[in-house]
Parts: C-alpha cells; structure tokens; sequence
C-alpha cells in the first residue's frame, strides 16, 4: 500500500487529497501518451464513484489495484532472468519477439522513460507507475505506444516507414491507423490547401506571385485558393502507404540480428520514398499545373490530364522529376540526422518530452532538411509548369540553378519556402492531432 500511497501523492500535484483529469493529463503528457485528454477523462470517468469529478485516494486505489491485477502477470513475463527487473535487453527481446526490431539506443529510451533511480532497470514500482500513466489494455498495445513516443514527426506532408506488430498485423489495426493518418492527411492538405499554392506560385513566378494570386481571387472567386487540392489529396495516402508497404518489404531481407542500423534505415527509407513518389509523380505534375492555372481552365483533374497529354507527351507527367529525386536524398539526409541527434537530446531530460517541445524540436530538423533541399525543390516546380514558365528554356536543375542566381541571386533558391515553413505547422498539428482521435474512433467500430 505505501507503493500506491506513494504513486498517489506524486501525481497530486497540489496536494489536496485528489487527483483530476487535468493532473493526469500532464503527467501523461510527459511520457509521450497520445490522445490524453480523451484517456485522462476516461480512467476518472470509470473509477470517480461519487461523480465529482476527481479521484480521491480510495477511488485511484481502486484503479491501480486493477491495473496491478492486468500487469503484474506481464512484468513476470517480460523479466527473462527472474531478477525483478527490466533491463534494455529485455526490450529488445520483447520486440523480437513480436515480429519488430528496435535499436540498442531506442531500448535504453524506453527504460529512461520508466527508470525513477537512474538504475538503467525497471523494477515492478516504476513499471506500475508507468502503466498506471499508460492506460494500455496488453503488451502489443503498450509497445505501439512505445513506438509513437520515440518520433515525433513534423513536415508538410511526408510520412515516415511505419513498423507494424504481428499481432496488429492479425488483427487489422494497422489498417485503421492507415485509415486514420489518411483522413487527417486528407483535411490537413485541404485546410492548408491555400498556403501550399501560394508557395508554388512564389516557386514559379517569386515576386509577381502575389499581385497574380490577388487577381485570381478576383476572378475566380474564394474558392479557387484550394484549386488543385483534391489531386493532392488523392496523391497522398495512397503514396505514403506504398512507401510503408516497400519500406517494410525490404527491411525483411536487410535487418540483421540487432535490427536496422542508421545507414540501412536510411538508405531503405530513401528507395522506398523514391519507389512510391516515382509512382505518384504524374499526380504531383497535375497538381503544379492546377496550382498555377486560372480557376477552371483545365475544366478539372481529367481535362488537365488531357491536356498535357494532347498538347506535349506522356514524358511531361515526369518533367521534373530528376531533380525531385535528387532534392529527396538532402532533405532526407539532413532532416533524418537532426531529428535523430535532437531527439536523443530531448529524451534525455524530461523536461524536454512535453508536446510543445518535442514538436518545435522536430520543426528544427525539418526547417534543417527543407533549406539543404529547397533550392531543387524550386527547379523541380519550375519544370512541371515549363508549358506556362516565365522561362520555359529551363531544361536540367544545373542550368535552372545557374540562371536563378544570375538572376536572383541567392534569394531566388528559396522563393516560398517561407510559405512551406508557415504551412508545416497548421499541417503537423492537424496530422497529429486528428490521427489519434480517428484512430480511436475507429477502433470503436468492430
């Protein structure tokens, strides 16, 4: 009981004898639990007896007691050498065994994110402690949460290689999650449509680019600012799921005993994000020409495609295209070692795990990926609209740089990224945000 008493009085923050949702929520938060509002008001919604919307000790006794009775069979499980503890070996036993591999570095994360003494183990107080915070229902959930909380992922729209457990696999979870991320990719490329073509207007026309989107709007009207948006929408679940199933193919026949190294995962991740982006290339041409043209000029996504196949040739779907491979190894390169070596940092010290915080630290890694890459970017958009390009002679990424700078000096490499970096929060945040709710809602639905 004093192990109970002891977890109680931590997390009553203000010391009046009771615990609500809001004090469990920000404890919560501080280990990386996702959709914590909705989990706090859960655990106080079941166990609060007398409705006043708080647990006093013998409320959150009763919860704990329960978790006791769901986890202590699994601590027994997970501790191999019968020492009362958990060590990083063990981890990495655990996601063995369920089909996933897990650096040495990932598990030591883990056991930091339980370990209360600095052991480098857990022991069943500190486990308890944790899964009281981690409202997960088994080991296969648990881990999941586990995973979500090592990478907090920001950008426009790019979608990490996701690892799935057998038993998700089983089970059709991992599905639901596609599903999830899709929709909340679908409404925040839609809500942020605007500002994405205005970044591509800039990237084409630089200064001109406002005075001819104020003149768009006049003649088209409010909603030709989201003309081109449903080719993006189409273009990207399907793509980000394409990389995720090259992605994990692959990594069957590459990982080794100890899993991925740095270099294999990122190696894997750019054939696979190449693979599926030269599958979808002809969506993001469509998307560029939609973006520049007036409203209903091209009379909708088929008549553009006619169009551009009528009038030019089926190489104009992958004008481009060169430089947008090149532009992904960069962007990849630097953004991947940022966010690694921030992260890293971040997790070593509580202090940095709060949302807010991981979130502006994996901006940092982006803004560091967007700025190495932006400039082919740049040459890349310039070669998909080249039918109306202010300079159509542009005809490879050395000779676009080269008349960039002469023209515009150094300024020129990074027109509208300023746009990109505006539209990367509004996006993450949706993308984050509506992924664990939809996922929830979901997994309501058998």
């Amino acid at each position: 009981m004093d192990q109970f008493r002891s977890i109680f009085l931590k997390l009553d923050k203000n010391e009046d004898g009771f615990i609500t949702v809001d004090e469990l929520r920000k404890e919560m938060t501080k280990i990386g639990i996702s959709s914590v509002d909705e989990k706090a008001q859960a655990i106080v919604g079941k166990y609060d007896k007398n409705n006043d919307e708080h647990l006093d000790y013998e409320e959150f006794l009763s919860y704990m007691m329960d978790r006791e009775k769901k986890w202590k069979i699994h601590f027994q499980t997970l501790d191999k050498n019968k020492c009362g503890a958990i060590d990083q070996d063990e981890i990495m036993h655990l996601f063995k065994e369920l089909g996933l591999s897990i650096s040495k570095q990932n598990a030591k994360r883990i056991i930091q994110m339980m370990d209360e003494d600095s052991s480098m183990t857990v022991d069943w107080g500190e486990f308890l402690q944790h899964i009281v915070l981690n409202p997960a229902e088994d080991i296969g959930e648990l881990v999941s949460s586990w995973k979500r909380s090592l990478v907090f992922d920001v950008g426009e729209s790019r979608a990490m290689p996701m690892d799935f457990t057998q038993e998700e696999t089983d089970s059709g979870i991992w599905k639901k999650y596609i599903l999830a991320g899709g929709m909340a990719d679908a409404v925040s490329r839609t809500a942020t449509a605007p500002i994405d073509r205005l970044k591509t207007q800039l990237q084409v026309y630089g200064s001109k680019a406002l005075s001819r989107g104020l003149r768009e709007l006049q003649f088209g009207g409010f909603k030709s600012m989201w003309q081109g948006n449903a080719v993006n929408v189409l273009k990207g679940t399907p793509q980000s799921t394409l990389q995720c199933l090259i992605y994990s193919q692959m990594k069957v026949h590459y990982q080794g005993p100890d899993g991925l190294s740095v270099q294999q995962r990122f190696g894997l991740g750019c054939v696979s994000g190449a693979a599926a982006h030269s599958v979808f290339y002809p969506l993001e041409v469509l998307k560029v020409r939609l973006n520049l043209m007036q409203r209903d000029a091209y009379g909708g996504v088929l008549r553009c495609a006619q169009s551009i196949y009528q009038n030019e040739s089926v190489l104009a779907f992958y004008r481009g295209f060169k430089p947008s491979i090149l532009c992904m190894v960069p962007y990849a390169g630097v953004e991947c070692a940022v966010h690694q070596s921030i992260m890293y940092w971040a997790k070593t010290d509580p202090a940095n795990s709060s949302d807010s915080r991981l979130f502006f630290f994996s901006f940092l890694a982006f803004a560091s990926g967007q700025t190495a890459s932006y400039p082919l970017a740049v040459i890349r958009t310039q070669q998909q609209a080249q039918a109306f390009n202010v300079n159509p002679q542009t005809a490879n990424a050395l000779q676009g740089l080269t008349d960039i700078y002469v023209k515009h000096g150094l300024r020129g490499f990074y027109s509208g990224m300023g746009a990109s970096f505006v539209r990367a929060v509004p996006c993450a945040l949706l993308n984050y945000t509506l992924t664990s709710k939809l996922e929830m809602l979901l997994s309501s639905f058998k």
